[in-house]
């Protein structure tokens, strides 16, 4: 790996780069998870690829998961043993490779009987039923037992339980009186999914700087030979040649294979499905979890999660068809269908849409499918060749479907179809391949010395030594070097971040928009921290470090507002509400603003 002292390109350095490359031996196009895995494992065997992504990184359905790394429980009964055991694997090694962002999640099934299920459970593993149906403690066990088999051979999960009446009532006295036992298991969850993201790509470039990852940079069209990309920043276009060209687009594949040829493919690849989630403020329901997620079947027999997060609980989610995959939002249908689906497990707790810090939603990249059930639509990934034709010169590899929790091995598969059509070899394996802060992150035996150590080292209290850690890994320490060469300051509006802090993510992580560091490059929004006093400091920050003038950031930071309102559901935070809070603060700036 190449050394962290190296000076990052700025984003006029990254487009000259572009602006440079008429020809390259692969083009990925699309930023998600598995475009970005990709990447990683062409670069990593010496490849000099092009990845560029429309817009942020993790910006779609790659940052509108679930926060789960799971082995998909669920899909043992539609018969997807395969998929269930290497996401199991893949689950574990993420664990490992992963540390300071994924961590075990010990999670609880309610049930409703010891037998029920079994009838329906075997109609639909040999695809006699698509009807989603209520699952009984047996059908669970049996599906554990594998889950168990797999854990034990690739980790060191502990393996599942089953609890009687007795037993589920003493640790879990407020569900309904419908549950009469319920499993216990372990699975895992994702502190930072779009921070895991752009760890990937900053790794790999650093690993090899012939590599070449671009946000905010789109594919126009394509004339059959060359392709033309735009800078949403700047409006310049470039034209490019690509042996491969790599389709990783997610909802967006059919469209882009349209837009690379002069002839539309015949054949549609993608149907996805909407999955919303809602960020709850609930003391009542935080406590009951306890630090558990609670994996349950709602009135329709759909499987939904609830689990704690950051001081909140994360509720979802929904399964819905759709067409479009722009501008999909979590409707207030949906909201209320997630609330009652919650209430079915715990009638007591009194919820409404006042208590909804935040929502996101994101379109599911699932295979074209006749399936009459949503669930029942494969979550597996696959790959469709498109060789050249007379009518387009080079080969499109599309990567159809895939979870979060697969990304490695999906991404390490892309990259073999494509090495093999460029007649390469792999060299590395990215197997046990520590990710950004997790190289170097120690053991929970090992971590109080070692902040200790990293407090004497920078000179920071051990609470906030401990802070840092736990948003960045061992990547804080660059940061820290960076926040102590230059005088720093708190925030005004929320002193758990500093001024510097902020400016080393603009400055190294290919920040460019206001959303960006609110949305992916940090917790702010989705732990439902931004106050309009906050999102004006940070456009602020933001404006100077990208020299923007007083209209530009004006007008940023109003779109930023609106699209806060209509994606995530913070209409609370109006343009008014920002202008009418920082005049109030403007006239109290004597008060003296705290140190880090």
């Amino acid at each position: 790996m190449a050394s962290e002292n190296i000076r990052p390109e700025n984003r006029e350095e990254r487009v000259a780069r572009l602006r440079q490359t008429d020809r390259t031996p692969v083009l990925i196009v699309g930023g998600g998870i598995n475009g970005i895995s990709t990447f990683r494992e062409l670069a990593l065997q010496g490849i000099p690829v092009v990845l560029v992504e429309k817009g942020d990184w993790c910006q779609a359905a790659s940052g509108a998961l679930s926060r789960m790394i799971h082995g998909g429980l669920r899909y043992l009964e539609t018969g997807e043993f395969a998929l269930v055991k290497e996401s199991v694997q893949e689950r574990d090694r993420l664990l490992k490779n992963a540390p300071h962002y994924v961590a075990p999640l010990r999670t609880t099934v309610p049930v409703d009987s010891w037998a029920g299920g079994v009838i329906n459970a075997g109609k639909r593993f040999l695809r006699l039923s698509e009807k989603p149906g209520r699952r009984g403690a047996l059908v669970i066990k049996t599906g554990l037992t594998l889950y168990d088999t797999w854990s034990r051979r690739y980790g060191n999960m502990p393996r599942h339980q089953l609890h009687n009446q007795q037993q589920t009532r003493q640790r879990w006295p407020g569900l309904a009186d419908w549950v009469k036992c319920s499993a216990a298991y372990y699975d895992a969850w994702i502190a930072a999914p779009e921070r895991l993201g752009f760890e990937l790509i900053d790794d790999t470039e650093r690993a090899n700087p012939t590599a070449l990852a671009l946000n905010y940079v789109s594919v126009e069209s394509g004339d059959g030979e060359i392709l033309t990309l735009r800078d949403a920043i700047s409006g310049e276009e470039f034209s490019l040649k690509a042996h491969v060209v790599v389709n990783a687009t997610g909802a967006w594949i059919d469209r882009l294979n349209g837009r690379l040829s002069p002839r539309r493919p015949e054949h549609q690849l993608i149907g996805g499905t909407k999955g919303s989630h809602l960020i709850l403020k609930s003391p009542e329901l935080l406590k009951m979890l306890d630090g558990e997620m609670i994996y349950y079947e709602n009135q329709e027999g759909r499987v939904c999660i609830m689990f704690p997060w950051f001081g909140n609980v994360l509720v979802g989610s929904t399964d819905i068809r759709v067409d479009d995959p722009d501008n999909v939002v979590c409707e207030a249908e949906e909201q209320r269908y997630i609330l009652e689906s919650l209430k079915f497990v715990f009638p007591h707790l009194t919820l409404s849409d006042e208590d909804v810090l935040y929502t996101f939603c994101g379109v599911r990249p699932l295979p074209a499918s006749e399936a009459a059930s949503n669930g029942k639509i494969s979550r597996n990934h696959s790959l469709a060749l498109l060789p050249p034709t007379a009518e387009r010169d080079f080969t499109t590899l599309c990567l159809v479907g895939g979870k979060w929790t697969t990304f490695r091995k999906f991404g390490e598969q892309a990259a073999d179809r494509v090495l093999k059509l460029l007649g390469r070899s792999r060299k590395v394996s990215t197997t046990d391949l520590p990710i950004g802060g997790g190289r170097n992150f120690p053991s929970a035996a090992r971590k109080p010395e070692w902040i200790k150590t990293l407090s004497h080292e920078y000179s920071f209290s051990p609470t906030r030594v401990e802070q840092l850690v736990s948003r960045y890994g061992t990547r804080a320490q660059p940061m820290m070097r960076f926040m102590r060469s230059q005088p720093d300051r708190a925030l005004h509006a929320n002193p758990d971040w500093s001024q510097n802090e902020l400016r080393y993510l603009i400055r190294h992580e290919q920040v460019q928009l206001l959303e960006d560091l609110l949305v992916r490059r940090t917790p702010l929004a989705i732990g439902g921290l931004l106050t309009p006093l906050l999102i004006d400091e940070i456009a602020g920050l933001l404006a100077d470090e990208l020299g923007w003038p007083a209209e530009r950031r004006q007008q940023h930071m109003t779109e930023t507002l609106s699209r806060l309102a209509s994606q995530h559901g913070l209409g609370r935070l109006s343009p008014v509400a920002v202008n009418k809070e920082s005049r109030h603060v403007s006239q109290s700036e004597s008060k003296t603003q705290p140190p880090v």
